[in-house]
């Protein structure tokens, strides 16, 4: 795995930390066009908009493109990734491992630069700045905290909470912080969020849904309350957004992956990408996910559904083909080597060990519709954080409240809403195992279920896990069984080697 070196725009949230993280040469050498530099003196809107717009992409380039599915989706047993996911697929992630690099310098990355906005930007203006405008870049910056913060709790559980590196430079070597006392920090940056950014209803001009706003934040306060299951707020807010009618479910489950749908009706927040040439600029999953015939190198297929998900989906589930491609599926949007339209099939040796190949996010190769893409193979096809069917299930599973089943009648219509366009029948009871089983199928590849297996009992997710059949190019199953303490990756060594104070015991933090 390639080796990153620091990003001068984090490089003091990074000495605080004694981290030695992550982001690529060409992005340490070319200074980010969109970061925000507190000697800036911002003198018109546009300008402070954009320094918000590094946020919504490249600076989250070395978490996705290295570690996202990786870390997500392979431990978690819905892909197989061959060598190189071994550790993953084992449950044998240890500190050492290059995976837990990125992530961590990412997450920490991206808490540096909210917090130079959220310090720093009302006194960097111009008179000719609107406040309104600051006070929503503000908004923005906190929203993006709570959402670094919400990956590194739930990838290292105690972590340090870092509310301006300034406090730090004399002593950068510092405690972690408590589980709850994170979490209250990721509340409190969702609620500034709600309660400042703007409000909006998503259109057709999907362009103009591409920035967060005030409902954006309130979905992933919903998500945190379930997380900490509080359900009456979980359910009070998945309520207002719902009622709001700001998002809406597409009618085709397979038009969410293509790319002149980005920033559609269903998108709370996605990661936006571009194609301008620079390493990491663009999305990979095209390459990462579909076989080399469908994009423009030479390889492909780097992860591949596990066989235990492919088992998964119920007959009739019209996702099946969108999510997962097997032998004789046709995609007549897809272009490939031999023209438009492709047929997965074994005989063409389009498939791989299990017999299946991902399809979603896979958009094929320079076309009309999908535009260029670069050196790497990448597009500008936008990922997912949450979208509004996430927020459905929430809505279902808050009104559960942690009980086995449910019957009520406003959990059954979110609920059924996402299996109706999947185009199975409607429920008149959820389960437990419902729930759990129907966010896995709809939110697959997506970067949820290892998190969704993380709020479980301990005991739970180890069981559901350990009856995964992880093998791929063997016909003999194989299975493996975590420990409770595999649910919680190791701190990357060579930060905790600047700090030791990572592994001490945590401790809580103080609030102003």
């Amino acid at each position: 795995m390639k080796k990153y070196s620091i990003n001068i725009k984090r490089a003091i949230l990074f000495f605080v930390l004694a981290l030695s993280a992550s982001c690529s040469d060409n992005f340490l050498d070319r200074p980010s066009e969109d970061g925000f530099d507190s000697s800036n003196f911002y003198s018109s809107d546009e300008q402070v908009v954009r320094s918000t717009s590094a946020l919504y992409g490249k600076i989250w380039a070395p978490f996705f493109t290295k570690c996202f599915y990786a870390l997500s989706e392979v431990t978690s047993g819905n892909l197989y990734a061959g060598d190189d996911g071994t550790e993953l697929i084992q449950f044998h992630a240890s500190s050492e491992s290059p995976l837990l690099l990125n992530p961590w310098g990412t997450c920490f990355g991206v808490v540096a630069q909210s917090n130079n906005l959220i310090n720093s930007l009302r006194g960097s203006v111009g008179p000719n700045v609107s406040p309104a405008v600051v006070e929503n870049t503000i908004a923005e910056a906190h929203f993006m905290r709570a959402i670094a913060y919400f990956y590194l709790v739930r990838i290292w559980g105690e972590v340090p909470i870092i509310e301006n590196g300034l406090d730090y430079v004399t002593n950068p070597n510092i405690n972690t912080n408590r589980v709850e006392d994170v979490y209250t920090l990721i509340e409190r940056d969702f609620q500034y969020a709600a309660d400042h950014l703007q409000t909006k209803v998503r259109g057709g001009n999907y362009t103009q849904n591409i920035r967060v706003s005030s409902g954006s934040a309130k979905a992933f306060l919903a998500k945190v309350y379930l997380y900490r299951k509080d359900y009456a707020k979980a359910r009070a807010l998945a309520e207002e957004v719902i009622n709001s009618g700001e998002f809406k479910l597409l009618n085709n489950y397979g038009d969410l992956f293509r790319i002149k749908n980005n920033n559609n009706e269903e998108s709370i927040f996605s990661w936006q990408w571009i194609v301008d040439g620079g390493y990491q600029d663009a999305n990979f999953s095209n390459v990462q996910f579909g076989p080399d015939v469908l994009n423009e190198v030479s390889y492909g297929a780097t992860y591949i559904p596990s066989k235990d998900i492919i088992s998964a989906f119920e007959a009739g589930d019209k996702r099946k083909r969108e999510i997962i491609m097997t032998d004789g599926d046709f995609y007549p949007e897809l272009t490939h080597d031999g023209g438009v339209g492709f047929t997965c099939s074994a005989a063409n040796g389009f498939l791989d060990a299990t017999g299946a190949l991902v399809k979603k996010y896979v958009v094929g190769k320079v076309s009309a519709e999908t535009g260029a893409q670069d050196t790497w193979g990448g597009t500008s096809s936008c990922n997912y954080i949450m979208r509004y069917s996430d927020l459905l299930l929430i809505h279902a599973e808050a009104i559960m409240a942690g009980n086995a089943e449910t019957t009520d009648a406003a959990a059954l219509l979110s609920f059924n809403k996402v299996r109706l366009r999947a185009g199975l029948p409607a429920k008149t009871k959820i389960t437990h195992e419902d729930m759990m089983k129907e966010r896995r199928i709809e939110l697959a590849f997506e970067g949820e279920y290892w998190y969704d297996l993380g709020r479980l009992p301990a005991s739970e997710a180890i069981s559901i896990m350990s009856k995964q059949d992880r093998s791929a190019y063997s016909t003999t199953p194989a299975y493996y069984t975590p420990t409770a303490a595999d649910l919680i990756y190791p701190k990357p060594s060579n930060d905790v080697n600047k700090n030791p104070k990572l592994n001490e015991p945590a401790v809580p933090y103080v609030f102003k």
